[in-house]
């Protein structure tokens, strides 16, 4: 059970994290340290050794690494050109800038 927990946490921790950056190189970094990070975690409870947690901080690393950096971050926002009213009072775009 114990486990299963670690794992759960350490997963969480990583999909919180994962998002962070907007140039490539904070993307790399922060999905390096990710990995490095969960993958430490299970390569220890999986192996039960200090061995295994170190081979699955480099392999974790190395994959987050290579995730963050071909990743790409989300478009800007557009902004809205014209608002308008629905029947209850809220307000919504109705037209954009290109």
């Amino acid at each position: 059970m114990k486990k299963v927990i670690l794992l759960g946490v350490a997963l969480a921790s990583a999909l919180t994290l994962g998002g962070c950056g907007y140039s490539r190189e904070e993307r790399t970094v922060n999905g390096a340290a990710v990995g490095a990070a969960s993958g430490a975690v299970i390569g220890g409870v999986a192996s039960h050794s200090a061995g295994g947690a170190v081979a699955g901080a480099l392999l974790g690393g190395a994959a987050g690494g290579i995730i963050g950096a071909n990743s790409n971050p989300p478009p800007p926002r557009r902004r809205c050109a014209e608002w308008d009213e629905d029947y209850y009072g809220r307000r919504h775009c109705t037209a954009w800038y290109d």
